[in-house]
């Protein structure tokens, strides 16, 4: 067990950390009945895997991608002068991750405005409640 938690935990225990923040975002989605929680729940899965991926691409002893009037010195561009890809972070995880997030609080704004509409509606944001509501209006017509 010991050999196991030195070989499996500790060299990737912030992707341990991002499962974990990962499901505790997913039980909120499951096991809640209120919509708001549910999507306080998704906000944090998303986080979580915002997280993952922005952590991919992370390399050890690399420099960011913009290369500043120091990066002779630092050793980044090699003997004819090209940069040296190994010493260079990935910023496409990073980018992809900007959009993610923009995406991310565009569809919470609009779950948001739902909650408001069907708040308005139904007087309640309770799911259960909502749907027997939404029963009780289909076995009256």
């Amino acid at each position: 067990m010991e050999a196991f938690f030195k070989e499996a935990v500790v060299p990737h225990f912030n992707f341990w950390i991002y499962v974990i923040i990962m499901m505790i975002g997913l039980w909120s989605v499951i096991a809640k009945n209120n919509l708001i929680k549910k999507l306080i729940g998704l906000s944090i899965f998303q986080t979580a895997i915002l997280l993952l991926y922005v952590s991919l691409g992370v390399k050890e002893g690399a420099s960011i991608p913009i290369i500043d009037h120091h990066a002779a010195e630092r050793s980044l561009v090699g003997d004819a002068g090209a940069i040296n890809p190994d010493l260079i972070a990935n910023p496409v995880p990073h980018v992809l991750m900007l959009t993610a997030i923009v995406v991310g609080v565009a569809t919470l704004g609009v779950a948001l405005a739902l909650c408001q509409m069907i708040y308005k509606d139904f007087g309640t944001l309770e799911e259960d409640e909502v749907l027997q509501k939404i029963k009780a209006l289909h076995d009256d017509v």
